[in-house]
């Protein structure tokens, strides 16, 4: 599933091309993506002047004057500015045409992506309004991650993959970002120190950051704003290697499964 730095790639590349451009038409091949796309789209955008592209969480968010579009890649999917004349292809559901002759594309093989439409602030849409502070914010920073933890006997990990404490921190985020704060992640959120969260809220933001600047991490269906996948996974040091060496210390890393969801760790490094 494209986390965080793979959907923040995505809005930085397709910004520059939608942003004061006008979309002229609107051409919808499925409506029945996650949640089945709002009949009054077409009516309300196609001739609206895109005034920014933001990000909320995996939200992308192409705000008008008369409201925005709220985009989700879901597991599979992917936004990427085209020509005008490059065909569609059996999982390209929607195009919005642009007055600069390129058009947004978004695909997605699997539909669990969505496409929906709020008149007013976007932030209250019931999908967006519960949601936890960026990660790359001030908002996140130890006081505030270890209040939210205190008596909490979830594991760190699960807790820290929570969107209603912070949004975008997915599996793969995870993991690196615990192996880099030298915490266990079976350790209970309510049982770590201040002081250890000072040194995640930091691993977390270096990881996000080093990922967005490298491109987003390579998945097996994802690809960026520009069709070409992230090279982030070069980099990996434990996600995705379950029975390799530690890079720090050379012990084998160990791979179980936390609430359905593959974690790799060092028993050395991580306490």
């Amino acid at each position: 599933m494209p986390e965080l730095p793979e959907v923040e790639t995505t809005r930085r590349g397709i910004e520059p091309y939608l942003t004061g451009s006008k979309i002229k038409d609107i051409i919808i091949r499925q409506r029945k993506l996650r949640w089945p796309i709002p009949r009054q789209l077409e009516k309300e955008l196609t001739g609206q002047q895109v005034r920014s592209v933001t990000r909320r969480g995996k939200y992308l968010l192409l705000n008008t004057d008369v409201g925005t579009a709220i985009f989700h890649l879901g597991m599979s999917g992917s936004l990427q500015i085209i020509n005008n004349d490059k065909p569609a292809g059996p999982h390209d559901h929607v195009d919005l045409l642009l007055n600069n002759k390129t058009r947004l594309r978004f695909t997605d093989p699997r539909r669990f992506g969505c496409l929906l439409w709020a008149r007013s602030d976007p932030l209250k849409h019931k999908l967006l309004c519960k949601l936890g502070p960026e990660p790359l914010s001030d908002e996140f920073n130890s006081d505030y991650i270890f209040n939210q933890a205190r008596r909490r006997k979830l594991n760190i990990k699960s807790f820290l993959m929570n969107s209603h404490v912070v949004v975008g921190v997915g599996n793969i985020y995870a993991n690196e970002s615990l192996f880099m704060a030298g915490i266990h992640p079976k350790r209970a959120a309510g049982r770590i120190s201040q002081h250890r969260y000072e040194l995640l809220v930091h691993s977390v933001k270096v990881v996000l950051n080093d990922s967005i600047k490298k491109g987003g991490t390579t998945l097996k269906d994802f690809v960026n704003s520009d069709g070409k996948p992230g090279y982030f996974q070069q980099t990996l040091r434990v996600y995705g290697r379950g029975g390799e060496p530690c890079t720090q210390c050379s012990a084998i890393l160990k791979e179980i499964r936390l609430g359905q969801r593959s974690t790799v760790y060092c028993t050395n490094c991580q306490r």
